[in-house]
């Protein structure tokens, strides 16, 4: 699956780093597709390339009935664009973003969804082995437990999107993979609704992803995410996580305190260690008790040193699969174990701190390199080139080296 950072289906509107921000590939159509790499700008050309789409979407199997059908009186959709456009870079720390995905009234309506819906969720995970609060968690996050679905007609916008070229390869096969869909009978185009983006359902597939996930778990032959009835959805979702390695029974993560003078190097996904390794240098669960074995496990820092410490492994990879962002699958996993009765962190997080903006990202990259620790390249994207330069820097002049790209540690780089 997918690996490409774009932002799409509703939840991401709603909350930063959710609904499918970061959730498949982008890559061209089977078959062929229209390679374009620029912005056509406007409407001009719709029609036109309507017309050699036709031919693209023929030659990979999509009838000429499905097609006339559902693109009949499509047209380029100015607003789809600016929306695309205007897509805002989300600088939020993780502590709000998990205040609105994590609030107290998402847990109240989690634990009402749980108590309507607690029969179908218990036949899901009976069959898929994925906790029935995990599933809830996502459908929190991503539809807030079917709220917000999105009522734009999917078709019509993903062929905006498509002929608008900015990511047209990506779009296309999104389309094609839309009428697929249609063509399989299991909702008629005008029932395909969504995000702008193409995001659909209960808990937001995009169309290559329904195609590869989706499951019939109501028997009635049609895989329906759109139906207020979210049982097909809800199911889709848990064979997604399934087939992406969730192992039943394990955390999602555990909340932990690391030993005076922990070694911060260690900190990070690129380190996967077993529970054993981290028990013996002193790493131990906040809530008390013994390591859970989640196989190869890493520490995350996600607010640096003074934020909570998290061990995360297999379970944590698996959310990953749905959508990339470590916020996002820490938003999840957190919220599904307040779901299952579970408290909040227990180490307070740094609220005093903000975000680095992104011309304050490159800022810092541009110091580090400058000082000799090269974050190989200025693009304002704390990756691992740059974490791994930061701690370095750290290191040298005698403060906690956990990577934590704060404003405190750009003004301290001003300075030295």
């Amino acid at each position: 699956m997918r690996r490409t950072f774009i932002a799409l289906g509703l939840a991401s509107s709603l909350l930063p780093g959710c609904g499918g921000a970061e959730r498949f590939q982008s890559s061209a159509p089977p078959g062929g597709s229209a390679t374009v790499t620029r912005s056509h700008g406007d409407a001009s050309g719709f029609d036109r390339w309507m017309q050699g789409f036709r031919s693209r979407a023929l030659a990979q199997g999509i009838s000429a009935a499905t097609f006339d059908r559902s693109l009949a009186g499509a047209s380029y959709d100015a607003a789809i664009i600016a929306r695309d456009r205007n897509q805002a870079e989300f600088t939020k720390p993780i502590w709000e973003y998990l205040d609105s995905a994590v609030g107290e009234s998402r847990i109240a309506n989690g634990r009402a969804a749980l108590a309507q819906h607690g029969a179908v969720l218990d036949r899901i995970e009976a069959r898929y082995g994925v906790e029935k609060e995990v599933v809830a968690a996502v459908w929190g996050l991503e539809s807030s437990y079917g709220t917000f679905r999105g009522s734009t007609p999917v078709i019509p916008a993903l062929a905006t999107l498509a002929y608008d070229g900015r990511r047209g390869a990506f779009f296309e096969q999104q389309l094609i993979a839309a009428l697929k869909i249609v063509q399989a009978g299991d909702v008629p185009p005008e029932g395909m609704t969504g995000s702008w983006a193409g995001a659909m359902g209960h808990t937001q597939f995009i169309p290559t992803s329904y195609l590869e996930h989706a499951v019939d778990f109501t028997g009635d032959g049609r895989r329906d995410i759109w139906s207020d009835d979210p049982s097909d959805a809800l199911a889709s979702t848990a064979a997604y996580l399934a087939r992406s390695g969730w192992q039943r029974g394990q955390p999602w993560g555990v909340e932990v305190r690391l030993p005076a003078g922990f070694n911060m190097a260690l900190a990070g996904k690129d380190t996967r260690r077993p529970a054993r390794d981290w028990a013996a240098m002193g790493v131990a669960p906040a809530a008390g008790g013994a390591l859970p074995d989640m196989g190869a496990s890493s520490i995350l820092l996600p607010a640096g040193a003074r934020g909570p410490a998290l061990l995360v492994g297999r379970n944590f990879t698996a959310i990953s699969r749905y959508n990339a962002a470590d916020s996002y699958v820490i938003g999840v996993g957190h919220l599904s174990d307040r779901l299952a009765g579970k408290g909040p962190f227990r180490q307070a997080w740094p609220r005093g701190d903000r975000p680095l903006s992104p011309d304050e990202r490159r800022e810092l990259q541009k110091l580090l390199t400058r000082r000799g620790f090269d974050t190989g390249g200025t693009d304002g994207k704390i990756g691992p080139n740059t974490l791994t330069a930061l701690r370095r820097w750290q290191a040298s002049v005698g403060i906690t080296a956990d990577g934590y790209a704060s404003l405190e540690v750009l003004n301290r780089l001003r300075e030295s």
